[in-house]
């Protein structure tokens, strides 16, 4: 059964950083794809970023392009999530999701992911 949980969400100020984390277990770290999606209070969840198997091919959504930066390190079966600058339109649930199919590259399709987390909270004040 695969697991995946997130971690590292909290309360900060605009302009401000927060790193969380997402770990995966249940098969070997480096089969899955991952991706981070959010979503905010009356909103449909959205892309935030993916990263590929190896890490080598990642993906933004445009709306955090430039501050947000993807990365993972399969030998601790962890993926990261770097937010720097941070605004108050960041706020919202954050969910990382992961995906065991055969595909290449990224997966920015909500619909692509088998296993998400639970969620964690990041919330930006002005």
């Amino acid at each position: 059964q695969v697991q995946v949980v997130e971690s590292g969400g909290g309360l900060v100020q605009a302009e401000d950083s927060l790193r969380l984390s997402c770990a995966a277990s249940g098969r070997t770290f480096s089969a899955y794809r991952v991706g981070w999606f959010r979503q905010a209070p009356g909103k449909e969840r959205e892309f935030v970023s993916a990263i590929s198997r190896t890490g080598g091919t990642t993906s933004y959504g445009d709306s955090v392009k430039g501050r947000f930066t993807i990365s993972r390190d399969n030998a601790k079966n962890i993926v990261f999530l770097q937010m720097n600058s941070l605004k108050p339109e960041d706020t919202g649930i954050y969910y990382c999701a992961a995906d065991l199919t055969t595909g290449l590259g990224v997966a920015v399709s909500q619909a692509t992911y088998d296993y998400w987390g639970q969620g964690t909270q990041v919330t930006v004040s002005s």
